[in-house]
């Protein structure tokens, strides 16, 4: 393991978009090292990249990578809609609600910045505009803000859509919960740091099983083995939807890519090459930093052209020798 750190380098970034309507990744501060990370945006302009996955079925918009900031939009709604409209219409046996398992989602969309005026512009696109009705009637979002900063800049551009309340969830102290229970039909933790998943967790208690969604999660996947009795919780949540842009150091090369899951797929790993990102692995469950490493050191050791000098030369062999392999 310790040979594949030293030959490939993997990092993992949660905001490949930098300008739009194209996708230009990011470069990497150097402070930045094997964990998810919200760098600053590169103002330089790369070469965008297509999304060209000749194995899928054609028209499934789903299973592609986004190539704008609109389609990643489109494709997390799409996917909350899906995720959401069992748990809300499906009907509740009375005297039974507190056993229902609650329905638990994490939705990681790319964004420039995490600045208050990126967040809410996606929190307006993605609960906003959200066409989601419950018995009939618009299914109403209650957003937990992790920063008081966020609050009056979430109210601004939220306050023409009657279906959303904003709640800083610092104010959320013990004794000060009760009531929430009423409130709303779907709770969002905004932008959550580890430093609060003791306070997420208490809310989650006292909203009984109505459907939770973390959004944009300021820790790393990496990070969590570290969480102890949180690491159990936040991996309670379900991700429905993650884009993340990947970039791979070797020792002579340096490659871009994406880490991707969408709907119910699993998650997968594609490379760019000759500007179009191709599928280069398929998992079932969220690879880590050094999962990702042995795939690309793979991959990359096997088109390097040492490697493939030594296939010719054991073929010669065998062919010299009279043996067939």
């Amino acid at each position: 393991m310790a040979k594949t750190q030293t030959l490939v380098s993997a990092t993992l970034l949660p905001h490949p978009f930098a300008n739009f309507p194209t996708i230009h990744f990011l470069q990497i501060p150097k402070s930045i090292i094997l964990h998810l990370h919200l760098p600053p945006l590169s103002s330089s302009r790369k070469r965008p990249i297509r999304s060209q996955l000749k194995s899928r079925p054609a028209g499934r918009d789903l299973d592609r990578p986004p190539s704008t900031k609109d389609e990643a939009i489109n494709q997390a709604r799409t996917c909350l809609l899906k995720a959401l409209e069992k748990p809300l219409n499906n009907p509740r046996v009375t005297g039974k609600l507190k056993k229902q398992k609650q329905p638990r989602f994490r939705l990681e969309v790319p964004v420039i910045d995490e600045s208050p005026q990126s967040l809410t512009g996606i929190a307006v696109e993605l609960f906003g505009k959200i066409r989601l009705k419950r018995k009939g009637t618009p299914v109403q979002f209650v957003l937990f803000w992790s920063d008081s900063s966020f609050i009056d800049e979430a109210d601004r551009a939220l306050e023409p859509f009657r279906t959303v309340k904003n709640v800083e969830l610092s104010t959320m102290k013990a004794g000060n919960r009760g009531g929430f229970s009423g409130l709303g039909d779907v709770v969002v933790f905004m932008a959550p740091d580890s430093t609060q998943l003791e306070l997420v967790e208490a809310v989650c208690a006292e909203i009984d099983a109505k459907p939770v969604l973390i959004f944009n999660p300021k820790w790393g996947f990496d990070e969590e083995s570290d969480f102890g009795r949180m690491g159990s919780f936040v991996s309670s949540f379900d991700v429905i939807y993650s884009f993340m842009g990947l970039e791979v150091r070797g020792v002579l090369s340096k490659r871009r890519g994406v880490v991707f899951k969408c709907d119910n797929g699993g998650w997968e790993v594609l490379m760019e090459e000759e500007g179009e990102l191709k599928m280069v692995s398929r998992l079932k469950k969220r690879p880590s930093t050094v999962e990702v490493e042995n795939v690309l050191y793979n991959l990359m050791a096997m088109n390097s052209p040492v490697t493939k000098s030594m296939r010719f030369l054991k073929d010669l062999v065998s062919r010299v020798g009279g043996r067939k392999e």
